[in-house]
């Protein structure tokens, strides 16, 4: 039983599919949650960087405009040479016209007009500013090619605009820290992606180990009732050739039974049917399976030695993992004795024939053993299988763990 049986091959083919698959999709769900984390983180860092420059130049613009007056259409710098305000770095100028004037009169600029918008472009920022009524912003290009952040405040004459007073900024150091930002959004993205990939590869395998490990004990499971099945079929094949009715009817019984323990398993593992675990005597019960085994094989020699015991069990399950462990101790044991004994805790049943390293080069503890073991899980016990003393074989059932291991 070396080799894997090759039916299975699809279903660990379908597995490591699934495994690829999950990895993908954690990693691209990672992925669409951080796309979305950095383009909000992005957005708000772009809108409070443009919001904070327009609120710089802003503070600058309005505190000039306050500073500066007009007076019946004069317009009044002489605060500009002692404002604080006005020697602070940036682009700075004082315009002044009237509605009907084409464009605004520049009445005062620093570091010079060069920096200016031209003529074009400062008159519909002037247009904004007699519009709206109130601090207005604009990106412009200067007559030097540099980009800036104007803000223009209204200084008022009265009751109508007479100048105003703009102040800009460059948005070239917030535009480059910002993109900086996104760059390292991106490769931090990238690399959690990555790491995301990787964690979601190695969840979904471990995940997965619990059915690789099902899959593995369904190949043996498969593999052993081959091969068990197949031996009844044959010397079932012999006797009918040699007309023994008796020995045919004990094979299609023992057959009966095999193809009973395997629908079994496959339904409680399918979840179409629920072990039911009651309070019952393990005693009777083995007694009883004693009694039926005997009369299917009459002249077998078995000893029952039998304690009272109560366990949580199902009867059924336990019934036939009982008659798979005599009827095994039969098989393998050839015409010797087989003695069972109930003590607290499980069954043991011993043979005297050549034991398990004499019969294990004939096919091995086969599907009737199997059964015990998956019996034994469900119940939370064991099954110990090893030389007995003196010579033969010793197979013990434990239902649930010993009183030292609770």
């Amino acid at each position: 039983m070396s080799a894997r049986p090759t039916r299975t091959r699809p279903a660990l083919a379908r597995l490591v599919r699934l495994r690829r698959r999950l990895t993908v999709l954690f990693a691209a769900t990672t992925a669409v949650c951080l796309v979305v984390l950095a383009f909000v983180a992005s957005s708000i860092d772009g809108r409070s960087r443009a919001g904070g420059l327009d609120k710089e130049i802003a503070r600058r613009a309005d505190g000039l405009a306050r500073a500066v007056w007009m007076d019946k259409g004069t317009l009044h710098l002489e605060p500009l040479a002692e404002d604080a305000l006005a020697r602070e770095p940036g682009a700075l100028a004082v315009v002044s016209g009237s509605k009907s004037s084409k464009a605004p009169e520049v009445r005062w600029s620093r570091p010079g007009p060069a920096e200016l918008p031209d003529a074009g472009r400062l008159d519909g920022l002037w247009r904004k500013v007699l519009e709206q009524q109130e601090t207005v912003y604009a990106t412009e290009t200067s007559r030097d090619g540099t980009t800036l952040r104007w803000a223009a405040s209204p200084v008022w004459d009265d009751d109508s605009i007479g100048a105003a007073v703009l102040a800009a900024a460059d948005p070239g150091p917030g535009e480059r820290d910002h993109e900086t930002l996104v760059r390292w959004l991106a490769l931090g993205g990238t690399g959690l992606v990555l790491a995301a990939a990787l964690v979601g590869h190695l969840l979904s395998g471990r995940s997965m180990r619990e059915a690789l490990r099902a899959l593995d004990q369904q190949e043996q499971f498969l593999a052993e009732a081959a091969h068990e099945l197949r031996t009844p079929l044959a010397t079932l094949r012999v006797t009918l050739e040699a007309g023994s009715a008796a020995e045919s009817a004990r094979l299609v019984d023992r057959m009966g039974r095999l193809v009973g323990g395997l629908l079994t398993r496959a339904r409680v593992e399918a979840g179409a049917q629920e072990v039911e675990l009651t309070p019952l005597r393990l005693d009777q019960l083995v007694e009883q399976v004693v009694d039926e085994v005997g009369q299917v094989r009459p002249g077998a020699d078995i000893a029952v030695t039998a304690e009272s015991v109560v366990v949580a069990g199902d009867p059924d399950l336990l019934e036939q993992a009982v008659r798979n462990l005599v009827e095994n101790a039969l098989r393998h044991g050839g015409s010797t004795p087989v003695e069972v004994r109930v003590h607290p805790g499980g069954v043991a049943v011993r043979d005297h024939g050549p034991g398990f390293e004499a019969t294990s080069g004939a096919g091995g503890n086969g599907i009737g053993l199997a059964i015990v073991r998956w019996v034994a899980d469900l119940h939370g016990g064991t099954v110990a299988l090893g030389p007995a003393p003196g010579g033969g074989a010793l197979a013990e059932l434990r239902i649930g763990a010993p009183e030292r291991e609770r």
